[in-house]
């Protein structure tokens, strides 16, 4: 099993790539992919798959349930929500979908206006992956855009970190922030460099490398990507560069 958390600002094309991993990865082995992204609503759509009834979190007794416990962890009290050695078996019907080696799961979602932070479901998702044990699974965690999973502590659940860098200086400056704190929670940092056209792929590289970070796949603009996406259709088509991702993170599995 391999946990990989992914990474990057808002619209670098974390769930597409997500989305596009899991298909290739289906073929190395059953793939769960985890939603851990507070706002974001279309993954499943982009797996082709239907929205389970229930999050996590509502599976689990709510928001308001969650938070009771998250005063137990600020106390330093042991908090937990699944036991270890947990599997797809073991997890609520209604807040799994998926079949055939590819399964979706979501933590839980912001629902209404003033009911507060997102920190219940931070603590919900930590828990999960940390017992989470699916034996010969790929596990592709998809993340809200910035930096605020490494402090809720999921980075320290996962094996390796993924970061999705586009050409824009925002998304260099992240990279160096997620680059440090993956160093410091001891964790491999990968990048894959994503929506490149051809134009720029040398320089944009060069760059990447000129902050220690050489991309271990590069992955063009796609218009047919754009399209799936705006239409609300699951991705059939897999550009070039997601295969040697693949083959990168072959390497660090378990």
């Amino acid at each position: 099993m391999l946990k990989v958390l992914v990474t990057g600002r808002g619209g670098s094309g974390k769930s597409t790539l997500v989305a596009l991993l899991a298909r290739k990865l289906r073929e190395e082995g059953g793939v769960l992919v985890v939603d851990t992204d507070e706002s974001n609503m279309g993954l499943p759509v982009l797996l082709g798959l239907q929205r389970p009834s229930l999050t996590l979190m509502e599976a689990l007794g709510g928001k308001d349930r969650i938070r009771e416990r998250l005063k137990q962890f600020f106390k330093n009290e042991e908090v937990a929500f699944f036991e270890d050695g947990l599997t797809l078996e073991g997890l609520p019907r209604e807040a799994l979908s998926g079949s055939d080696g590819l399964w979706f799961v979501s933590v839980g979602k912001e629902e209404h206006a003033m009911e507060g932070c997102a920190c219940p479901m931070g603590l919900l998702g930590r828990d999960f992956l940390k017992r989470f044990a699916g034996e010969g699974l790929w596990v592709l965690v998809d993340t809200e855009a910035g930096v605020e999973h490494f402090g809720r502590g999921l980075v320290s659940v996962v094996d390796v970190v993924l970061y999705v860098a586009e050409p824009a200086l925002e998304s260099l400056l992240l990279l160096e922030k997620a680059k440090r704190m993956s160093e410091e929670a001891g964790k491999t940092f990968l990048v894959v460099a994503n929506k490149v056209r051809g134009d720029l792929r040398g320089k944009f590289v060069e760059m990447l490398e000129g902050k220690g970070a050489s991309p271990v796949a590069v992955i063009p603009y796609w218009e047919a990507i754009i399209m799936a996406d705006l239409m609300g259709s699951s991705l059939q088509e897999v550009p070039e560069g997601v295969e040697d991702l693949v083959d990168a993170l072959k390497g660090f599995r378990r």
